[in-house]
């Protein structure tokens, strides 16, 4: 009995962490510019201006500065957010087909230092 108890939790804690990844990890944070999307650990997002909608072109030493947010293979796009393949066969965010990313020198909540580096990166808005 107890076995079957201990099966059924782990069922039900797997469905739970699998919709839980399921959904865009992506949230609202206040910055000097107003509201901004954020990661769920509250590190701003960013959209870069050489990539096209549904493609990243940001790999290798830029993505090692600029991190894509990275999506499970159990993530369903929702609303304006989808899912794009990145070449390397991974998963990434996107917001309107514009594949998301952090900035390395963003320290906290609300730190927006990478929009506007170098006119090709652009704090995402809600």
């Amino acid at each position: 009995m107890k076995s079957v108890k201990f099966m059924i939790a782990m069922a039900v804690a797997s469905a739970a962490a699998t919709s839980a990844f399921a959904a865009p990890p992506i949230k609202t944070v206040e910055s000097a510019k107003g509201k901004v999307l954020a990661g769920e650990n509250g590190m701003s997002l960013y959209t870069f201006k050489k990539d096209k909608a549904g493609v990243s072109n940001c790999y290798d030493d830029c993505a090692k500065a600029w991190p894509p947010l990275m999506a499970d293979g159990n993530a369903k796009a929702e609303g304006a957010y989808s899912v794009i393949d990145r070449k390397d066969g991974t998963k990434q965010w996107a917001k309107d087909g514009m594949p998301l990313y952090y900035w390395v020198k963003d320290t906290k909540m609300g730190d927006i230092s990478g929009d506007g580096f170098k006119d090709v990166w652009d704090v995402a808005k809600p």
